[in-house]
């Protein structure tokens, strides 16, 4: 078969595959590579090479450094402090809401903003009577907008950044994204503030997150502690297991005051049937509650065993305490993260690698904690793609749907050909991941800009602010399916408010970009 025949077949087969969500995203990723490999489109070294492409490091190593924001607080004393300032009143709150996760995405990327605030969002606007549907979908459409502050908000930003650079132009800056998405901040900001109130619905949540402040008064109501007693702090807050079936901790005898049989946690109380269980015959039977205290880190190793059931995991309660150990080192290590990648000193997988290395040094997050950070889908995904834009650019496939392109349009008008990209883009961005989206059309987009004679970087930026005009759908990105329980959404919500800002993005593409960078 014709290798240009064989490179669109494998693409189709991998739009029908993301499309049907049965294949995990990874394994599509994988089959293409492979693919590739066994038609002999690429030779092992080009079919395997994303998996070592700098890019794929560098959006690595961004995964750990935002997992060091999230387990330490510092992204829930972000939100604590902003969002308790707001007050009550839907209009403010929904602005300080929305520029919030902008300025956060900005740092930590779209989907560790949005899972970071969804709990704050939730327990404040349910604090001020505003039902959570109003709350939650501008919180995830703001952090798209957000994304295209600065080349840390999104895989996107630094695919298209190198894109450029591979096609002979230059990368962009650190802040440069800014220059877009400042309007596009703004715009998103005035749409949701004018429509958004008669676009989304009023519609009670099917599940709410935790909120911490009331489950520790829960705790201390439930084994009748003190109303000072402090069960959730900055070094240690309680964690409430329950004794596991064949547990070794059967037939213990443990009262309130005593360490475990580890010695590294504190019994706070002790309840069978949710009555206290006090008397030296008092020995421990499967089911019994038992309410523990010590160093966060302690209280996750220990609970992790067959011992115990535990009833609220320690991680994800550690999250939302505000500040938590670690943090000033965390901020710390991300403000020469982001010196670095701002000044150029050194080349960005670098920079995020010694991010990562020195919060795994300084122990703000573990090795093992690391590992887990890294959204191995994504990384996979990406490094898994990226052979396809080589492919379609050693076998003239870019150069053939570029050509169908600029026959369809033509090739008087620059706009008109960014426009096609565009709204390509845009479409297949409803449906499939916008990362693969964009490593699909980026070199699509390289061979048109050098086919009309003008720059490819309004290509470039252009084809961020389209993959990042996934709205209308909540499968578009996981932000949007991560606000669709917590917001109570129904699979049609989404499009009513998405499509203006789809097509502010569309605009600002098309029409700002080309004016910030001329063709």
């Amino acid at each position: 078969m014709d290798p240009v025949a064989t490179t669109l077949v494998i693409l189709a087969l991998a739009i029908i595959a993301f499309m049907s969500n049965r294949v995990p995203l990874g394994i599509v990723a994988i089959g293409v590579s492979v693919a590739l490999w066994l038609t002999g489109i690429l030779d092992l070294g080009q079919a395997l090479a994303g998996f070592g492409d700098p890019t794929v490091i560098f959006i690595a190593a961004l995964f750990v450094v935002s997992e060091s924001l999230d387990s330490t607080g510092v992204t829930a004393w972000a939100g604590q402090q902003v969002i308790g300032r707001a007050g009550t009143k839907r209009g403010p709150l929904l602005l300080v809401v929305c520029l919030l996760v902008a300025g956060v995405t900005a740092l930590i990327s779209v989907n560790g903003a949005v899972a970071a605030l969804i709990p704050v969002v939730v327990v404040v606007a349910t604090r001020a009577g505003i039902a959570p549907s109003q709350m939650l979908m501008p919180l995830a459409f703001s952090a798209h907008a957000g994304s295209l502050l600065a080349l840390t908000g999104t895989p996107v930003n630094i695919i298209v950044s190198e894109a450029a650079a591979d096609a002979g132009a230059r990368p962009f800056g650190f802040f440069e994204f800014g220059l877009v998405g400042v309007p596009l901040v703004v715009g998103t900001l005035l749409i949701i503030s004018l429509l958004g109130r008669r676009l989304l619905p009023e519609r009670a949540a099917t599940s709410l997150p935790q909120d911490v402040s009331a489950h520790a008064r829960t705790l201390r109501e439930q084994y009748h502690l003190p109303e000072g007693t402090e069960l959730i702090g900055v070094r240690e807050g309680a964690t409430e297991v329950v004794v596991a079936p064949r547990s070794s901790l059967i037939g213990l005898h443990l009262f309130p005051g005593m360490c475990t049989p580890s010695g590294d946690l504190v019994v706070l109380a002790v309840q069978r049937g949710g009555e206290d269980l006090v008397g030296t015959d008092a020995l421990l039977q499967a089911g019994d509650t038992l309410l523990v205290t010590g160093p966060w880190g302690e209280l996750e190793r220990n609970t992790a065993g067959p011992d115990v059931l535990v009833v609220d995991d320690p991680a994800t309660m550690r999250r939302s305490v505000p500040l938590g150990a670690g943090a000033k080192r965390a901020i710390v290590i991300l403000a020469a993260m982001v010196v670095l990648l701002a000044t150029g000193l050194v080349p960005p997988a670098i920079a995020g690698l010694a991010a990562a290395s020195a919060l795994v040094l300084t122990r703000v997050v573990s090795p093992t904690q690391a590992y887990r950070s890294i959204s191995w889908t994504t990384v996979v995904l990406v490094a898994g793609m990226i052979p396809l834009s080589t492919a379609f650019i050693s076998t003239g496939t870019a150069d053939l749907i570029a050509g169908g392109l600029l026959g369809l349009v033509g090739d008087a008008s620059p706009h008109l050909a960014l426009f096609a990209i565009c709204a390509l883009t845009m479409v297949l961005g409803q449906l499939i991941s916008n990362t693969a989206t964009v490593l699909i059309v980026a070199p699509v987009a390289v061979v048109v800009a050098a086919d009309l004679g003008v720059s490819v970087l309004p290509f470039m930026m252009a084809l961020t602010v389209a993959g990042a005009a996934s709205f209308l759908t909540p499968v578009a990105t996981p932000a949007n399916t991560m606000v669709l329980e917590p917001g109570g959404y129904r699979f049609g919500d989404y499009w009513r408010l998405g499509l203006p800002l789809l097509l502010l993005f569309l605009v600002v593409a098309v029409f700002f970009v080309p004016f910030v960078w001329p063709f």
